[in-house]
């Protein structure tokens, strides 16, 4: 009888709390696509693509920022961002937070410093985050055995890095230059992203100099795993194969721009020692400070608070009216 009792409070109880209207917490995995909330935005408008079916990776919703002055009568530049949904409205994403993109890119829009430009803001699908945006061929010289420790313990048991740019390349651009009012080509198209969006964005210069001209990586995320999970002698190769990879496929310092940086608290303060060897790697295939910028930012943490607070740099430098 009181075991009943018990049973009945405990069903009374889940129920109540399920058709409450109260909005359930989204799950802290950054930019999940699953979330359906419309971002609002202070300055321009956004327009949502609900349903973007691809053949290369799973299906997903994307969001397209347009100026306040936004006409098919002019031509405008691309900047395609990763972690889509952590751009424009800190009360949808999971950590309160964003990179308060509307009002950067507007500033910078009204003083003339950056040109005309629209933002296609693209969600990861949560699970498959790292398994996306860690550059896949700079897994090729690890042995199988610590390739398959990678793949399972970072990247859920899959790389699709290649096929996301190709997503990106070869479906989403064409469509994105098809319906808005876009200068396709290389010298008008970036990408950008930060942490794991910051190796990607790299890859996606790398792997396809033709499309992208210019690419800002913001706290790039150079350990590739979690280093706890692995030795020092298999992080060391884990890392060896993104700066090896980097070093074999920059595109041409004559028709691109590469961004770099990073702060100095939380996981930001890992980042230092590899970024130097990778400025290295930058002076050595010809980059030199009109075409390529590392910054570090003192006492700047791993967060969407800190990289809207520095976003009109990597803008203005790759994207800059002069």
């Amino acid at each position: 009888m009181m075991k009943n009792l018990i049973i009945s409070f405990f069903l009374i109880g889940t129920i109540l709390s399920c058709s409450t209207g109260k909005k359930q917490k989204p799950a802290k995995v950054v930019g999940t696509a699953s979330n359906n909330v419309m971002p609002k935005v202070t300055s321009g408008t956004l327009e949502r693509i609900e349903n973007f079916k691809s053949k290369y990776i799973d299906s997903r919703l994307i969001d397209v920022w347009l100026p306040n002055d936004y006409s098919s009568n002019k031509k405008y530049s691309v900047l395609y961002m990763h972690d889509g949904l952590m751009l424009f409205d800190s009360t949808i994403s999971w950590n309160k937070q964003e990179w308060m993109v509307d009002e950067n890119v507007s500033n910078l829009l009204a003083k003339g410093k950056i040109q005309e430009c629209i933002v296609v803001a693209i969600p990861n699908n949560g699970k498959y985050r790292s398994s996306e945006y860690l550059p896949q061929k700079s897994l090729d010289g690890l042995s199988s055995e610590l390739l398959d420790k990678v793949i399972q313990e970072r990247l859920a048991g899959k790389t699709i890095s290649d096929n996301y740019l190709k997503f990106l390349t070869k479906e989403l651009k064409p469509y994105i230059d098809n319906k808005y009012s876009t200068l396709s080509a290389r010298e008008n198209t970036f990408v950008m992203g930060s942490s794991m969006g910051g190796l990607i964005s790299l890859y996606a210069i790398c792997e396809y100099p033709d499309v992208f001209g210019g690419a800002g990586c913001l706290s790039t995320h150079w350990p590739m795993v979690y280093a706890e999970k692995f030795s020092a002698e298999e992080n060391q190769k884990i890392t060896d194969g993104i700066i090896s990879y980097t070093q074999k496929h920059l595109p041409d310092p004559g028709t691109h721009k590469i961004y770099f940086d990073y702060g100095t608290e939380t996981l930001d303060s890992q980042y230092e020692p590899y970024q130097l060897r990778i400025d290295e790697v930058m002076k050595e295939k010809g980059y030199t400070n009109s075409n390529w910028e590392t910054n570090k930012f003192e006492g700047e943490n791993h967060s969407e608070k800190s990289w809207s607070k520095r976003l009109n740099i990597p803008l203005e430098f790759l994207m800059g009216t002069k």
